[in-house]
């Protein structure tokens, strides 16, 4: 807290920066303005009024003084598109991309790479298995968090990058927001509420609390095309299957902050958040099978009707207490446990000329436990360096109870492995940093932390006890071109992983819907094309070595130019693959597949990228803010035959071009962006290539500002409502396939009265 006269408001000094970032984990609390009474000032002319203002630094500011690369994303860019997810806004922040097609979302991707490759954390956490980013509305996200190298506070799990949700904080004002949305797609309206409070807890205490409810509808097209030839014989075989599926969610989340002021420099947290979903779905499915006449026949059916429901409620409780050991010296403990529990239930049946010859019926319940335990030291020495030391402690436990009924008989196909596994993983880390200047321009940090991952597992067939460990050395410098740090030079050295995720170790065998099974007796032969799947508990960690360049050049007027050049090499590199394997579900082999460590990769690239306003470059030209992003990527596998031979699901680039503009003779702001990602081809083993369509999502808004407590906002994504597929093509012994996957995109519109009081 500082203090000035209201006769030099002029200074820039609404915040305050904590320029100790390695340890920067929670934003300041922006504090109400305290005058002194007028009756006060009034009986003392000559007296200047004295104002205290407390205040966090800005995105931009938090940007520039982090040794370690870090972009924030704040308020005003998460809530500028009313996007209706969290998901849905990453897309448009620099070399993030979505796995899904166009409007539907899917997994964020940092520089393409996806399936474990960017850590996602939650108030610098990971989240326990079943965690989902869908599942957290914007509107309880304070700001996001975006490093492109790993440092040791963070953890190292982050090949490509991490992204860190930081949910939103307790306030010391009263306010009230209140958000009441009404989407529509395909002509089916999806209604939406959420309402945070602040307020006070007596003269030491502020609160916070967020509700957030919505239904969600949606139906999609089902399109599919499946050729296979065999050689020599040249029998031929083609499986065409058209329908739809629809589905209705319903979800209810709850996040909340209560924090204390317990004296000077020590401060007691309590932070939960509560996640309900109810999904409901169904799906038609029709069924043409043209062949040759020697041709394999795989299960025969033309009809297929499926009806599912899936549940998922979580509630996560984290207690955070800071304490202050000295002038320069902080202590910070935090604890958290939480619970998940899912149920699935669904029911096929596949139907041959309106009789039925098989049906499935599948449930099951899963529980997921959870506790962390942290310690973190944080020791400022004089001026120059920042010491920062902790450890970790982590569990998650994990059950499942699942039954299986085909025709009415059990499956007992995969008796062996046990329909109620027990699983679990335990995970110990420590690491220690340390953040110096070295005069005017120079900034170093480097940090060294080391981790611990055990997992278990126990079923009848496979019992598991694995464990693995990482020690990872961190470097990271900064160079200030000029003092006032407007131009800055970055460069990291750095060593990341990528553990298994608990499912590639110990998933249970699923049985291919075209060629099931019942029993070992009757459970003949697949096809490459349609392999069984379960987990692999030999798998071992990928390992990384990366460097990062990059310059920095910030604009007088808001803004940044920048350019970002990184490398990595990879060893260990998982990727999920068929072979074929004597299996205890049948009496001859069958086509399984499971991830399995195929060797090295390597992969590099460029990232570009341009905010500013327009007029600071056309002198004439309108305030327009302007956001682009360009990222250039290449890999390589090892051990893979070129050309496409990259790393799975990573684009050759990613682009993202986004303009707002505030009207002057109306209170009305108008803003669009637009997201492409190119056709991919990638070589994914020596036999199988997979192709994916281009992605162009073109997103716009329009708010109508009322007052400073009343906004209307118009939102429409996915604008251009582009369809997207992929396709496969397989070459394998004896016989080569082609299959393609086509889906429909749809245009998303949503009206949003946004309220605070």
């Amino acid at each position: 807290m500082f203090v000035f006269k209201p006769n030099v408001l002029l200074l820039a000094g609404l915040s305050v920066l904590n320029l100790s970032t390695a340890a920067w984990t929670q934003s300041a609390a922006a504090e109400a303005q305290k005058v002194e009474s007028p009756a006060k000032a009034a009986s003392e002319p000559n007296r200047l009024e004295t104002v205290r203002v407390q205040g966090s630094a800005s995105d931009e500011m938090q940007r520039r003084a982090a040794t370690a690369a870090r972009i924030v994303i704040g308020r005003e860019e998460i809530e500028r598109f009313g996007d209706a997810s969290a998901a849905e806004l990453l897309k448009r922040l620099p070399g993030v991309t979505l796995g899904g097609r166009p409007g539907r979302g899917g997994e964020p991707r940092m520089r393409g790479m996806g399936g474990g490759y960017t850590q996602i954390l939650v108030n610098g956490e990971r989240m326990p298995p079943g965690f989902s980013l869908e599942q957290i509305p914007p509107e309880q996200i304070e700001r996001i968090e975006v490093m492109r190298a790993p440092t040791a506070e963070f953890g190292a799990r982050a090949i490509a990058g991490t992204i860190n949700i930081v949910l939103r904080e307790a306030l010391q004002r009263r306010l009230n927001e209140l958000r009441l949305g009404l989407g529509m797609e395909q002509d089916l309206y999806s209604p939406q509420l959420s309402w945070q409070r602040n307020d006070r807890v007596g003269e030491t205490g502020t609160y916070t609390f967020n509700l957030n409810g919505q239904v969600q509808l949606r139906l999609d097209e089902i399109d599919t095309l499946n050729l296979t030839r065999w050689t020599p014989s040249g029998e031929q075989r083609q499986i065409v299957q058209r329908g739809q599926s629809d589905s209705t969610q319903r979800s209810l989340h709850f996040g909340g902050r209560v924090q204390w002021r317990l004296g000077e420099g020590n401060t007691l947290a309590l932070q939960s958040f509560a996640a309900f979903n109810r999904n409901r779905s169904g799906t038609d499915l029709t069924q043409q099978i043209s062949r040759s006449a020697l041709a394999p026949a795989p299960s025969n059916f033309d009809e297929a009707h499926t009806q599912g429901s899936n549940d998922f409620d979580m509630l996560r409780l984290g207690l955070q207490w800071n304490h202050k050991l000295g002038a320069d010296t902080r202590l910070e403990l935090r604890a958290g446990g939480g619970n998940a529990q899912s149920r699935s239930d669904s029911l096929r049946r596949e139907l041959l000329l309106a009789q039925t010859t098989r049906t499935q019926q599948d449930n099951s319940e899963g529980r997921n436990r959870s506790w962390n335990l942290s310690s973190k030291l944080s020791h400022q020495l004089g001026d120059d360096h920042s010491l920062v030391a902790g450890a970790e402690a982590e569990g998650n436990r994990s059950t499942q109870q699942r039954s299986c009924l085909q025709n009415g008989l059990d499956c007992s196909a995969l008796a062996d492995y046990g329909d109620n596994p027990t699983a679990g993983t335990q995970r110990l880390a420590a690491y220690a940093q340390d953040e110096w200047t070295w005069g005017p321009k120079w900034a170093f940090y480097a940090g060294l932390r080391w981790e611990q991952i055990s997992t278990h597992s126990d079923r009848a067939a496979q019992q598991l006890r694995q464990s693995s460990a990482v020690t990872t050395p961190l470097l990271h410098a900064l160079y200030k071109i000029d003092e006032r740090s407007k131009e800055q030079l970055r460069a990291s050295l750095t060593r990341s992983y990528r553990s298994p995720n608990l499912q590639d170790l110990i998933a249970q065998p699923s049985i291919n819907n075209q060629f099931p099974c019942v029993n070992a007796a009757s459970c003949g032969a697949n096809e490459y094309a349609y392999p069984d799947r379960m987990g692999n508990p030999e798998l071992r960690p990928e390992l990384a070595t990366g460097l990062e360049l990059a310059y920095e050049k910030y604009l007088s007027k808001g803004g940044v130019l920048s350019a970002n050049v990184f490398a990595r090499r990879i060893t260990d590199l998982i990727r999920t693959t068929p072979q074929l394997e004597s299996v205890s579900w049948a009496a001859v082999p069958r086509w399984v597949n499971k991830p399995r460590n195929i060797g090295q990769a390597r992969t590099y690239g460029v990232e570009l990228e341009a905010k500013f306003r327009l007029d600071e470059f056309l002198e004439d030209a309108l305030p327009v803010n302007i956001r682009s992003n360009l990222s250039l990527y290449r890999s390589r596998v090892e051990g893979i035959p070129g050309p496409h031979n990259t790393l799975d699901q990573q684009p050759g680039y990613t682009a993202n071009l986004g303009a707002d503009y505030r009207l002057r003779s109306l209170p009305l702001s108008l803003g669009a962006s637009l997201n492409l990602t190119p056709r991919q081809v990638i070589q994914q083993s020596i036999e199988r290539r997979a192709e994916s369509d281009a992605k162009r999502v073109l997103d716009a808004y329009a708010t109508w500002t009322f007052n400073s407590a009343l906004m209307l906002r118009l939102s429409a994504s996915n604008v251009l409502a582009q369809d997207h597929g992929s396709s496969s093509y397989t070459l394998a012994p004896g016989m080569e396939s082609w299959s393609r996957s086509q889906g429909r995109s749809y245009r998303a519109m949503q009206l949003r009265l946004e309220w605070k009081v």
